[in-house]
């Protein structure tokens, strides 16, 4: 599914951004338990899940709190990242459940599946305008679009040496990736800002 996102580089310091492709259907993981603490602690046997990913939690009895609002229609601030201490346990940091009701049964831990990347390639093209001129470009080749098959990742970077270096202050962008048939999907897409820096070498 394609994400709307404004990006702001800030000239002079190193830009980085990492990014989930996430996809339907749903996973679903039950839980058999979680602890009464900071963070949270959850287990659910076999979660799946890379450190970084986002998941919500539903349909657990007793520490309701910790609940998506509507399990049927999951909203952004359901989600929460995790952080993965094995195979069957994960925390997530941003979850203090020390005043939740005690954990008593069900549930599950809920999250989009992960798109397989191997044999994609990616590729962002910075514009001044849709359809307009490039201002700037980041693909495979130049090392600024790395793509890691195990986490499930694109990770966008440009050095420091060429923010410092960007005359523009405002653009457009899209992020693509390109299958191993062919096929071209938009991943990402928004605006571009670039902020002047303060302190410089």
């Amino acid at each position: 599914m394609s994400l709307q996102k404004d990006i702001v580089i800030l000239q002079g310091k190193t830009f980085q951004h990492v990014l989930r492709w996430e996809t339907l259907p749903f996973v679903y993981k039950p839980i058999t338990g979680i602890t009464q603490g900071a963070p949270a602690r959850i287990t659910a046997i076999g979660h799946g899940l890379s450190t970084g990913w986002r998941a919500a939690v539903v349909s657990v009895k007793g520490m309701s709190q910790i609940n998506a609002t509507d399990s049927a229609k999951l909203r952004e601030k359901d989600f929460h990242t995790v952080n993965v201490i094995d195979v069957d346990h994960v925390e997530m940091n941003d979850v203090n459940s020390a005043e939740f009701k005690a954990y008593v049964s069900g549930g599950y831990l809920q999250y989009y599946t992960p798109v397989d990347l191997s044999g994609y390639t990616a590729r962002m093209s910075i514009k001044d305008k849709v359809g307009g001129t490039e201002l700037l470009r980041l693909d495979n080749t130049n090392s600024r679009l790395n793509i890691d098959t195990a986490s499930h990742t694109v990770s966008m970077f440009i050095d420091a040496t060429t923010t410092a270096a960007i005359v523009f202050k405002n653009g457009v962008y899209d992020l693509e990736m390109v299958s191993g048939t062919g096929v071209v999907t938009l991943l990402m897409s928004g605006s571009i800002s670039v902020t002047t820096e303060v302190t410089t070498t």
